[in-house]
């Protein structure tokens, strides 16, 4: 009996302490992997932020679509003012403009075309990836473009792209999700990563910033 006793004691001790380490790790692990995911769609939400506004830069507005988005990081260009020629030392000391220097015909004035995508982004950037939200096996971003009057009675253009943490960390501890997601969406107004918005013009600044 003594040593029946002592079995199930041994067995209660060894779920004890291994409900004690789950308890304490878990934790651990989710933060880990939690970080890692938002560290990984943070930087592809900037990157959308990016081409937006080279998008409006060209368009005078957003777009809500990726196809829009993908289609003209691919084919598009900037134009940019290329400046042949240069004023000589002593002109230049002399106070003399450019515009002065164009009229004389020592500079001229060149417009060229610049791929949008190579401006914007490094060598081998995978366009394609724009999309899809890190982690998360071929989930889209949500995506959204519009105008908005602010109290002020002005008009701007807005975006907005975002995932909710319920996709970002889908598979991890459920109880552990739910409570950052409240966390989260106490200081930000949104359970999950966030650029722009379309209800308030923020800058398109980002809800992590």
């Amino acid at each position: 009996m003594r040593a029946a006793i002592q079995i199930v004691l041994i067995a209660a001790i060894i779920v004890l302490s291994y409900m004690l380490y789950e308890s304490i790790e878990t934790p651990i692990r989710f933060n880990k992997v939690r970080k890692i995911r938002e560290a990984a769609t943070i930087e592809r939400l900037k990157e959308i932020r990016t081409a937006e506004i080279a998008y409006r830069a060209v368009h005078q507005s957003y777009t809500g679509s990726f196809d829009t988005l993908v289609s003209f990081l691919r084919t598009d260009s900037f134009k940019v003012v290329k400046r042949i020629g240069s004023i000589p030392d002593s002109l230049y000391e002399a106070g003399m403009t450019d515009k002065e220097a164009l009229r004389r015909g020592l500079i001229s004035r060149d417009t060229i075309r610049i791929s949008v995508l190579d401006s914007l982004f490094k060598p081998g950037f995978n366009v394609d990836s724009l999309r899809y939200v890190p982690y998360t096996h071929g989930h889209e971003f949500e995506m959204g473009a519009g105008e908005l009057e602010t109290a002020s009675k002005v008009t701007v253009k807005v975006f907005e792209a975002k995932v909710p943490y319920d996709i970002l960390l889908a598979g991890l501890d459920p109880q552990l999700i739910i409570n950052y997601k409240e966390e989260r969406e106490k200081i930000t107004g949104y359970p999950g990563l966030r650029v722009g918005s379309l209800e308030e013009a923020t800058n398109n600044a980002g809800n992590w910033e």
